[in-house]
């Protein structure tokens, strides 16, 4: 559709393609809920009103406001291809996604960032991307891969890339770390935004890092360090992840005068809290029930998030944006009836309508790589006290506890009775045979293993058990499915959820995903885990940008001093 076509339809000179009749509008421009009608032609909208439309759709008074944007999510923590995310989170309303492809790129580096772009192509979901900032996210681990600022400044150009994404390794930027400096300048040159990732940084550091450019955060976990960054100056994301629940703690941040600079993202979520609570969906849901005013909980997902980064054709319900639309009936219940991307009918009742193209197949090569010659999970006992990394329930956060060492034949070992069990993190890009081995509590396993090649962000192999053994077939296995998850109890696999794309993705719809993940579940929970998802728990112990203490390939990590500790303490 030219121009001079739309101001003739947008006139009434010309028929509409769609007039949806009788819906209450949600004017996010204006914060109102007006009766009326909206003209489509194409892919737009063309007016509010009456209009001579070749087909009409009656609403019945039923709501109508844009389609959701998710402005911060990582695919690869939904388990399942971008194609299988689509089918999960386009009928519940979300027509368009801010996707950081962090997790794939530090297995496979622009290799995995080509295959998000690719095979996002041809769905039915807008899919934009964040340029990973931190690959890897420290050299405190090892990653698959290293992407310097010259590797990712020709994506810049590309349509739908919208930002640099989490700016995870704040002390680079503090410190002035010269690669770090590079891709911040890269993204100001090319107009982009930048988001943070700096949980607890405050005061003067705090100051330094948003004078950088970093201008948006999603690891706020308290009010007052929310209020501290919105203050100055950063969009606040309130994220509501499978492992990171922190919608319902800030959302006393959310004000009238405040609200414009907030949004709600989903960050990582797993298959079984996609189907069942759903999506964007279930965040708007969640914030209006806390008592949060509709209106503004839509803006949250809608016109907040495409100003943000700058998406000018989407986000609201008026002339010349993009028809991205969902139809829902009440505040209450918040069920999403129908989606409209670009003005085609794409959703009705929780499920998708069949597309013209199919879903584009990309292959990726194998990713795990272990040298098991170096593995070796013994602990010699150097001490009777011991570091150990104890878990926060619902948050990716840890705290650093010191513990007496439980010592049988001169090794330090595993003390079910105090939920003191063994985690280790075994590299699996090099085939170096790197090793590192610690201490947990907060599983609560009886007996067995779990073991993951989802461990944030370098995605090595981790595993945490009440004994070697099980934890070594546990390993092995996550080898022998080219990565994925498994449970083992007294030297059996009892479950397993294989992910070959990039030992992070399934290559299965995502049904058979969740289904898997269910049995996965169940059986952690025979073993004794008490956590809601202990494999999220699990997935993030590596992950040596969130406090306090972290074990990747290296050894343990002090967060807080950034910086190697020794597992036994003086």
């Amino acid at each position: 559709m030219d121009l001079s076509e739309m101001i003739k339809i947008a006139r009434g000179e010309i028929a509409a393609d769609i007039l949806l009749k009788n819906a209450n509008i949600i004017n996010v421009f204006s914060g109102e809920i007006h009766q009326g009608h909206v003209a489509i032609a194409h892919s737009r909208i063309v007016g509010i009103g009456d209009y001579e439309a070749k087909q009409e759709i009656d609403l019945a008074g039923h709501y109508l406001c844009p389609g959701f944007i998710d402005a911060h999510v990582h695919v690869e923590s939904s388990m399942v291809s971008i194609p299988q995310f689509t089918r999960a989170v386009l009928p519940r309303g979300t027509t368009s996604i801010v996707a950081d492809p962090h997790e794939i790129a530090n297995v496979l580096g622009l290799d995995g960032i080509r295959y998000m772009l690719e095979s996002s192509k041809y769905n039915p979901l807008s899919v934009y991307f964040t340029l990973s900032s931190c690959v890897p996210a420290t050299d405190m681990e090892t990653s698959g891969s290293r992407l310097r600022a010259f590797d990712i400044f020709p994506y810049f150009t590309e349509k739908w890339v919208v930002g640099l994404a989490e700016m995870m390794n704040y002390p680079g930027v503090l410190f002035g770390d010269l690669d770090v400096l590079d891709k911040l300048k890269v993204a100001q040159r090319h107009g982009k935004r930048i988001d943070g990732h700096a949980p607890g940084l405050s005061g003067r550091d705090l100051a330094a890092y948003i004078a950088a450019g970093v201008s948006s955060d999603h690891e706020c976990t308290t009010l007052e360090e929310a209020h501290e960054k919105l203050r100055m100056g950063m969009y606040i994301m309130i994220r509501e992840a499978s492992g990171a629940r922190n919608l319902l703690d800030l959302l006393p941040l959310v004000t009238p005068a405040n609200s414009r600079r907030c949004m709600l993202v989903t960050d990582d979520r797993h298959p079984a809290d996609l189907l069942d609570e759903g999506h964007m969906d279930h965040l708007i849901r969640t914030a209006i029930h806390a008592g949060l005013d509709p209106v503004t909980a839509i803006q949250m997902a809608t016109i907040n998030p495409a100003e943000y980064y700058g998406l000018d054709d989407k986000g609201a319900i008026a002339p010349g944006r993009r028809a991205d639309l969902v139809v829902f009936d009440n505040f209450e219940d918040f069920n999403v009836e129908m989606v409209f991307r670009g003005g085609q009918l794409v959703a009705e009742n929780g499920h998708m309508l069949p597309t013209v193209t199919p879903p584009r197949q990309v292959s990726l090569r194998s990713s795990v790589n272990v040298n098991w010659d170096g593995v070796n999970l013994e602990v010699p006992a150097d001490g009777t006290r011991v570091r150990v990394i104890e878990i926060v329930p619902d948050q990716i956060i840890t705290r650093h506890r010191v513990e007496e060492a439980a010592v049988h034949d001169g090794l330090a070992v595993a003390d079910v009775d105090r939920d003191l069990l063994k985690i280790a993190v075994i590299e699996r890009h090099l085939a170096s045979g790197r090793c590192a081995v610690g201490f947990v509590q907060g599983f609560g396993l009886k007996r067995g293993a779990l073991a993951s090649s989802v461990a944030h962000d370098s995605h090595n192999i981790i595993v945490v058990g009440t004994n070697d053994e099980d934890m070594l077939i546990a390993a092995h296995a996550i080898e022998a499915m080219r990565g994925g998850l498994v449970a083992v109890d007294q030297g059996e696999v009892k479950a397993r959820l294989a992910l070959p794309i990039a030992g992070l993705m399934s290559d299965q719809p995502i049904e058979i995903v969740r289904r898997h993940m269910d049995d996965l579940l169940r059986t952690t929970r025979s073993m004794g885990s008490h956590l809601f998802d202990p494999f999220m728990t699990l997935s993030f112990l590596a992950l040596p940008v969130i406090p306090e203490l972290k074990l990747t390939d290296h050894g343990l990590v002090d967060v807080n001093q950034f910086q190697f500790v020794p597992l036994f303490a003086e």
